[in-house]
Parts: C-alpha cells; structure tokens; sequence
C-alpha cells in the first residue's frame, strides 16, 4: 500500500495518533484506522467482542513467550485465608463478604514485572500483588499491584507498553530495567504513563519487602447486593507492618549481595511463623460521586484519594504456609481476572475490558491445555460441573452421554448433567446505548492533574528520591529528543521537578508540553506518601549483628535478647562462622561477613573490642558493611570498643548512630535527614 504522509495528530482524549509511512495492518493484512483505542459500545461503553484487531494483538502477545510469563514471571508465592472482619452483605451478595469469621481459602502470588523468571527481586519495577479466593461460589482472582494506577488506559496499547519496557529488540538487554531508550521513547508520547512512571520513580517501587508493600485492584469494579443494586468499589491491601522501601543505592547493591531477597524474606518469615498480614479495604462510592469527580473512574490512570472516599476495612489477608513445590505451584498458578464470584462485577474501563480476554488466552499458552483449571492450585474448592468433557491432558473422567444441553436423558434413566441455576452469576442490568465507536473518551484526557497530585503529597526527601530515580533513568537514554521530551511533560506535572531533572540532566529546560486538557491542582493526600505512614516498629525487620574475637558474650546474647523481644530477627555475624572464643564463652555466627553485606538488613549493630575493630577497620567488608549500613539510613549501635572501626569508614555520629542499650528503639526507623551528607540527589 502507498505510504500516507507523515504526521502526528492528537485523538480524542489527547492520545497520540501517529500516521504516515508504511501501512499498519493486521496479520492478514487488514488496514488499522486507530491503533490506541479498542472497540466499544459508546464513548465510554464496554469493550466488544467483535474487535478483530485487538484480539489478534492480544493473541499475538499473549503467545510470544513459551512457557515463561511474558511479564509477571518472577514470581513467589504463599498459602492462607481470608477472613471477614466488616460483614457487608447490604452491598454485595459475595460469600466471602457475607458473615463475620467467615474463612477463604486464598493463594496469593508476588511478583516483578519487567524481568524474566532468571533475573533478580529487588530492581525498580511495578510489583503484581494478585490474590485467587477459593470463594464458596467458585475462584475470585484479584489481580492487581502494589501500585494503584497503570501505565496505558486502554488494554490495546498493552503489547507495545511490554514491548517498550522489555529487552531492546535487536540487541536482548537491558533486562529487569525500564533506564533504555524505547521504554522512555513510550513514556514521552503516551503522557497518560505520566502518572505510573511518577510512582514507578517512588520508593514505592524498590519495596523492603513484599510483607511491607500495599496492594491495589487498580480498576474500579461493580459490587451487588441480593436486590441488584451495584456501587463502585476499589480494593486495597494494606500490611500490618507498615510500608517500607529500600534507597536506591542499597536496592542496586542487594541484586549482588542476594537475588532472591524477597523471595527469601517471605518464605523465611512464614517459615519462622512471623505470618504476613494484610487488611482489604475498600473503597466504595456510587454514580452520582463519580460523576462529580473531575475525572473518569473508568480511567485505569486515576486514582480516588482517600480524603475523597475513606477506606472501609472488611478482612484480613493471612499467609501461613510455603507452597510444597515451587513448580507446581508458584509457576503454574494461573490468575484470571474474568474469574469473578456473584456480587463482584466488571465496569466498562476499557483496560480492564481487554484484560478479561488475554488472561484467559495466556493460560492456555503457557499450561499446555484448556484444562489448566485441573491443576490443584487452579481448581476451585467448591463442587464444579459442566459440559466441557476434553482436551489435552483431561485428568478427570467423566461419564454418561450428558456433555450437551438442553437434552432429555434424564427421561431415560440416564444422569443429564448439570443446569444453569437462578441463583447462579447474573449480571446486573446496565443501559448500553450509543454507536460502535473506536474512540477514547474526552474525560479520560487529562494526564498531569494526578501526578502533580502525587508529587505533592511526598515528603522532600521523597521528593529528591523521584527526582533522582528520574535523572538515573533518563541519562540512560541514547536519544536526547527522548530526554526533552519527558522533560517538557514534566513541567506539566511540576516546574520544580521538571528544573531538577533537567539541571541533573545538563540539559536546556524545555518547553512545557502543551497539555489536552490543563491540569487541576488536587489537594495532597498524605495516604500517597511512605514516609508519613512509616511504622516506627521492629516487628518484621533484621538486625545484623556483627562480632569477633574477645567480644563480650554478655553484651552479645543481651542485643540478642532485646531485638527478639522488640519483634525484631537478629542475625549475628562474624569474620568466621564457627566457634569463636568470646569474653565470658564461644558464640557460633549466622553468617560470615564477606556473604552478609549490610544491606541484608535493616540496622547493624557492632559488638566488637578495641583490638577486634582496629583490626577489622583494616578488611574491606568490615568497613563496607559500616559505610553501607550509614549510607542507607539505618540505625548503627555499637559499644565503644568498636570506634576505630567507625572511624575508618567516616561515620559521623548522629541519633541513628547509638550504644546497644538504645539500638532496638532506634532501629525501628531510618534516618533521612542524614541522606544530604551521603549522596546528592536532585
């Protein structure tokens, strides 16, 4: 076909429309008029089926990875239960919401986005935060993240995200990162990223741990209740030990020191019966809120603050058990979001319209057969019966004639099989009017109000850390135009922001990006920020506990003693790890101190002589694991004897740095304002 002439058009809503050059076509050969918006029953109705082009590019991407998950592939994963805690059946007819006490079974998988199942835990990415209810009415899966925004508004645009986040294509690297050209490249011509990528520069996204991370359903669904009537509803896991992030530095040293952190932190804590606890929220609201709201609910890029629509809390999430076999379990999970019990519907967000289709499609991709539900962790723990009898690799047997219906067999004595029941899922009546149109919505048009919403309601430090995380990623960045370009939408966010990136950049100031719809300022919410809502608790946190020779084994057991009763884990460590004479008896270490860096922990303590310190200010790893443990904002307690060794990595004393008698208390938080004396950030 003749190319058209190049040009770059603004759609509807202010997406990017790019025309020009060879034709885009389907796979067959068919013309693409719009490659940003899927098909849908009106400006702002559900996705149709009958959109060829987005179930082919959906199909495509869901097959481009065997077996590996394209994205989400690293993952780890628990057993346990939910348990309603806030009946709320006058809202909805969900059985796990129905009673208080009432238990569900759950199996909840974390993971990264961005990297392949070989790469490691702790880089900067989204995390998945998905959830599989074995409901008395069957599987609900709430597949969500611990970010609450995503990156594109509609499921259509999907594959090209991935595409520009993963691997460049011609040359395989870099993996598990988005500091590359196309990922960047993306981001600038889709301003709708703006407000992911402004969470993606957060701590929110080098979290400590997946037991410290909150998790968020994304979408707005639909709950109803016995008498049909639906409300809006958002969910939120919120963990009972607080939020907690890495610094970044300490995040890019922890893919050396240990590429399993977070897999490791997780099974090592319900092995040790330190259960992971975290509560649903819920954020429910009806039409009439979301229609006074100066954006779109359907809009996957949006969020509604709390001091909006508080949070009613309902449950709580407990995970008490390993999985048995990680290949069993762990990777063959499969999560669904169309898997939905009665009282829990979809809303027509677009994004989520295009999810329920490519779950489904992946599955059978990856498992081999249309009978992946078979597989012990897939199946429901509830009676199932239907008419879908084969396949590959059906396990089950199912017997009779009955894989039909209507039939009459039971007229001849024969078992006719199941039937649809008027108690069974129904969905709740909704108008739908309006043309077939391939459009987006011009109230899904503005792109900055909410990042700007975000920036703002972060602490200055936090402030410095999005900042950096932005100059870190785009110096990255081979193609200067892309730097601008980000720049320029910046300005559109914060002129602050934008002036910092670009200074950390050595770039000129560009330009505002002209906007399509202006942004709003939206008062800040203190819910957005880590920093406001940390813990101060050592519940679920180590301490590393470093000795030697002559140390006085008093003072040791004693620490030992203290960060236990404080709920914190104490890992002792020493230059060896076996018997080692101490002042008062022999103390076997947990780890030996080249393998165990500070950054395995969240505060240090060292119990060392004058002698064993001057000697150990002469090891690299020794002064490593002090610099580390200060350049990172944790609590370091000491006894005196161990200032030679403070002294030769540059420590400076502040209220961080403390005797062991006030080391627990201290070692519930980090020390921020310490952070301009260790490294400059924009």
């Amino acid at each position: 076909m003749a190319p058209n002439p190049d040009r770059t058009e603004q759609g509807n809503a202010g997406e990017t429309q790019q025309r020009g050059g060879e034709t885009l076509t389907t796979n067959h050969g068919i013309p693409f008029s719009d490659n940003q918006n899927s098909l849908r029953a009106g400006h702002r109705g559900p996705t149709l089926l009958e959109d060829f082009l987005l179930r082919e590019k959906i199909f495509h991407f869901d097959h481009e990875r065997i077996p590996e998950r394209i994205v989400h592939a690293r993952g780890s994963a628990a057993h346990g239960h939910f348990e309603c805690t806030d009946p709320i059946p006058e809202l909805t007819r969900a059985s796990l919401f129905a009673k208080k006490g009432k238990k569900t079974p759950v199996f909840v998988r974390f993971s990264t986005v961005a990297g392949g199942a070989g790469s490691v835990d702790t880089p900067r990415d989204v995390r998945g935060f998905a959830v599989k209810f074995y409901t008395d009415d069957g599987n609900w899966d709430l597949v969500g993240n611990n970010i609450p925004v995503f990156f594109i508004q509609d499921a259509i645009k999907f594959p090209d995200l991935v595409h520009s986040v993963k691997m460049e294509a011609d040359r395989g690297y870099p993996q598990a990162a988005s500091a590359h050209d196309t990922f960047w490249d993306f981001v600038s011509l889709m301003p709708e990223s703006l407000h992911t990528v402004i969470w993606a520069m957060s701590d929110r996204a080098i979290p400590r741990s997946y037991r410290m991370m909150q998790g968020f359903g994304v979408h707005s669904f639909k709950l109803v209740n016995d008498q049909g009537e639906t409300r809006f509803v958002k969910f939120h896991w919120r963990p009972r030990l607080g939020m907690q992030s890495l610094v970044w530095d300490e995040s890019a040293k922890m893919q050396g020191a240990d590429n399993d952190y977070h897999r490791r932190d997780l099974y090592e804590a319900i092995a040790a019966g330190d259960h992971p606890e975290w509560d649903l929220g819920l954020q429910i609201f009806d039409q009439e809120l979301a229609d006074s709201l100066p954006w779109d609910v359907l809009d996957a890029t949006k969020i509604i603050p709390e001091e909006i629509v508080p949070l009613r809390m309902v449950g709580r999430l407990v995970l008490d058990r390993n999985p048995d076999n990680f290949f069993a379990e762990t990777e063959q999970v499969a999560f669904l979001p169309s898997n939905i019990v009665p009282g829990i519907e979809f809303s027509d967000d677009p994004l989520l319209q295009g999810r329920l289709f490519s779950y489904l499609d992946t599955q059978k991709s990856r498992l081999g057969t249309t009978n992946f539900h078979q597989i012990p962790v897939n199946a429901p723990k509830c009676p199932f019966a239907n008419m879908m009898r084969d396949g590959m690799m059906q396990t089950q047997v199912p017997k009779g004639r009955a894989n039909y219906e209507p039939n009459s067999l039971d007229q001849a004595g024969e078992d006719p099989g199941p039937r649809a029941s008027a108690e069974g899922f129904a969905t709740a009546p909704q108008e739908v009017s309006g043309p077939k149109l391939r459009i987006r919505a011009e109230s899904f048009g503005d792109h900055y109000s909410q990042p700007r919403l975000f920036w703002r309601s972060q602490t200055a430090n936090e402030q410095a850390h999005i900042a950096s995380a932005f100059v870190f990623e785009l110096s990255k960045v081979g193609l200067g135009h892309v730097r601008s370009r980000v720049v320029s939408h910046l300005r559109n966010i914060d002129e602050d922001l934008a002036k910092r990136v670009a200074a950390g950049l050595a770039i000129e100031l560009p330009e505002a990006a002209k906007p399509f719809r202006d942004p709003i300022d939206i008062a800040p919410s203190d819910a957005l920020s880590i920093q406001k809502n940390w813990q101060p608790t050592l519940k679920g946190r180590k301490v590393g506990i470093l000795f030697a020779e002559g140390s006085d084994k008093a003072e040791l057991d004693a620490l030992v003693a203290a960060v236990e009763k404080a709920g914190g884990t104490p890992f002792t460590i020493a230059p060896k790890v076996g018997g080692i004479a101490l002042a008062g008896g022999e103390a076997k270490a947990d780890g030996q101190l080249a393998g165990s860096p500070s950054v395995l922990f969240d505060a240090v303590a060292l119990v060392l002589t004058e002698e064993a310190a001057q000697k150990l200010a002469r090891d690299g790893a020794a002064v490593g694991f002090v610099m580390d443990a200060f350049a990172h904002l944790k609590a370091i307690g000491h006894t005196p004897g161990a200032q030679p060794l403070l002294d030769r990595a540059g420590i400076e004393p502040d209220e961080g740095v403390t005797d062991l008698s006030a080391l627990p208390q201290a070692a519930a938080r980090r020390y921020w304002d310490r952070e301009p004396k260790v490294r400059d950030l924009a």
